[in-house]
């Protein structure tokens, strides 16, 4: 029976072929029997799940069949809050968090209809890299367990690679749905900002969290985002628009449609390995011979992109952290700490004007959008070992997801193809504000022009992943004693009280802060207001 893509699952299930509850035991089953390798979930809810499941196939049989996600299992990350079951965001401070409600967008797949099989696991409160000092050990990447999934929506990524959940929802601030999605070989989708509520959802960023959908082939993360999508009143972002239907507009071909191949975001800016460039150029080939209209186009440096993202984010993400990291840092995973600590050394004035430089970015991003009905660049990959990763990366690296955070529409990752070892390559597909339909329906032309849905992770039950890495010692800083002085003095003022190993990860950090600010110093008029609260007008 499995596994199956959520469209199979769906249509079996309308047809009386095939039962909730027995497709509920079956995914239950095999959690048990591969999950120990992977780490995927933080915690199964088979009691809530074989109830749900039940509830969905008596009510088919009276003829209230809800939609496509009726009966269909799926799994959460670990920051979407959930009533009565803990939600933890993979951290040592929330291990006995347990909310009183659910997230708005569990509340609407609840509604649907959906079978809930638990919670998956995460990067710390959906930051930092793989940590190997958390109270649950971090998800592994299904191809290979000696790689790791990417993030922050890891288990989410593992999980339906697996065959573990038929979709899962994952949260993207930086590209943390795409990440996993396309280390992990799968579909996800960065919904449009505002498309889907993030009431409920732990907060990483306000001005860059997207909720999103994560699903084995594109036409699931539609039956998906149709469920999803919808204003919220309670979320100030929510966008008060009609939802249409990403289903239906997968039908439609993509010839004519006019794509610009952002070309020198990954072969000089941010330059991926020569396998991914050819299975690029593989990829374009396939659009244009389903009649898209292909032309190289550029956007500015992707490390303005990314100076803009985190000197605004990390501020962000350091207020709702605040308390915790005064009074408990030591709590925290080390790889979550080398990045939030650093928010203490971002000033005021460069938080405005990353978010001054935002609003000229989106700017600069219309005529593109009138140009083209899309986008296409490279996605993430492929993933690495976990034992190649260090908590410096973060502020090191440049970012091919990043930039379409900053611009706010949505950005899908996909499957086109693999490494000769197997591990999975990845494409993104970018569209106009609240044009996710047209991604999907070129995601979707894609996959189905080719055979790499066909081609699933080896799993064998019982098998013994290898060994995780020990915790890395800091980077060492390249600062001198007056540079460590004065960050001594703003750690105090700031009332952290940091060990010496936690005190050298925000020392590591600060060249990079400073380089960061650097970029987006220059002249403006008193006229350029920042985008301090991003939202989309309404059309």
């Amino acid at each position: 029976m499995l596994p199956l893509t959520i469209a199979e699952a769906a249509r079996r299930i309308a047809a009386r072929d095939l039962s909730p509850v027995e497709l509920t035991r079956a995914m239950l089953a095999r959690i048990e029997a591969l999950d120990s390798q992977l780490h995927a979930y933080i915690r199964t809810t088979p009691d809530l799940a074989l109830r749900q499941a039940r509830a969905a196939e008596a009510e088919i049989a009276a003829g209230r069949r809800r939609g496509p996600m009726h009966g269909i299992p799926i799994a959460l990350k670990d920051i979407f809050s959930t009533a009565g079951i803990p939600t933890t965001g993979h951290s040592r401070t929330a291990i006995d968090h347990v909310p009183a409600e659910d997230a708005h967008t569990v509340a609407r797949l609840q509604d649907a209809g959906s079978v809930l099989l638990g919670k998956l696991a995460t990067h710390e409160f959906a930051h930092g890299g793989p940590s190997f000092d958390l109270p649950w050990p971090p998800a592994r990447n299904p191809w290979n367990t000696a790689h790791v999934t990417g993030g922050s929506s890891s288990g989410s990524g593992a999980a339906v690679a697996a065959g573990l959940a038929l979709g899962a929802m994952g949260s993207d601030t930086g590209g943390s749905i795409r990440n996993p999605a396309a280390l992990c070989g799968i579909a996800g989708l960065k919904p449009t900002y505002g498309l889907l509520s993030r009431r409920g959802v732990w907060t990483n960023s306000f001005s860059y969290d997207h909720a999103g959908p994560m699903a084995w082939t594109v036409e699931d993360c539609a039956l998906m985002l149709g469920v999803l999508a919808g204003h919220d009143p309670l979320d100030p972002a929510s966008a008060d628009r009609p939802v249409p239907d990403y289903q239906a507009a997968l039908a439609g071909d993509i010839r004519g449609l006019r794509i610009g191949v952002l070309r020198d975001l990954y072969e000089c800016d941010v330059p991926v390995p020569a396998v991914v460039r050819e299975a690029m150029e593989a990829a374009l080939q396939v659009l244009r011979g389903l009649g898209a209209m292909l032309e190289d186009v550029t956007i500015r440096p992707a490390a303005d992109y990314y100076a803009v993202k985190v000197l605004t984010a990390e501020a962000e993400l350091y207020a709702v952290h605040e308390q915790g990291l005064r009074e408990r840092p030591g709590k925290f995973g080390e790889d979550f700490l080398g990045r939030s600590l650093a928010a203490i050394l971002i000033r005021a004035e460069d938080t405005i004007q990353a978010q001054r430089e935002r609003r000229v970015m989106l700017a600069e991003f219309a005529p593109l959008y009138r140009r083209y009905d899309a986008l296409v660049t490279a996605g993430p990959g492929p993933a690495p070992r976990f034992e190649s990763w260090r908590t410096i990366h973060f502020w090191q690296k440049g970012s091919l997801t990043t930039p379409f955070n900053v611009s706010g529409g949505p950005a899908l990752a996909q499957c086109i193809g693999f490494m000769p070892e197997g591990l999975p390559l990845s494409m993104q597909v970018v569209g106009r504000p609240f044009d996710d339909a047209t991604v999907l329906r070129i995601g979707h032309a894609y996959e189905q022009a080719t055979s790499w849905r066909a081609r699933r992770p080896a799993l064998t039950p019982g098998a013994m992943p290898p060994p995780l890495p020990t915790v890395p010692d800091p980077t060492p800083a390249e600062i001198g004693p007056a540079e460590r002085d004065r960050i001594a003095v703003v750690a105090r003022r700031a009332g952290l009280r940091l060990n010496e190993r936690q005190f050298e990860l925000l020392c590591a950090a600060a060249p990079y802060v400073e380089q960061m600010a650097g970029r987006l110093r220059r002249p403006r008029l008193f006229t350029d207001e920042p985008a301090s609260i991003f939202r989309f007008g309404a059309s």
